[in-house]
């Protein structure tokens, strides 16, 4: 399962780990994709080495039993903390 999003903000610390501890708690593989690199969504070095920028399209990926629930969760996290609308 795909979803694709719009980030508002930039990815800086606090909100990129709220979003990885999101993330840790499902057992898929869920991917974070930015200009044709992808990181594991569950590594916050992965995350932040990605430099993602305000206004940026990203897309994350989620393969596994609880993948739908997992980009809900994923989407959710990010709207609270302002990422995307």
């Amino acid at each position: 399962m795909n979803l694709q999003l719009l980030l508002k903000l930039v990815f800086i610390a606090r909100p990129a780990t709220i979003l990885v501890q999101a993330a840790s708690k499902f057992s898929s593989d869920i991917t974070l994709s930015y200009e044709g690199k992808s990181v594991n969504l569950k590594s916050i070095m992965g995350v932040m080495s990605l430099g993602v920028g305000q206004n940026a399209k990203v897309t994350i990926t989620a393969n596994g039993d609880d993948e739908k629930e997992a980009l809900d969760t994923v989407a959710e996290t990010m709207k609270k903390e302002g990422l995307t609308d």
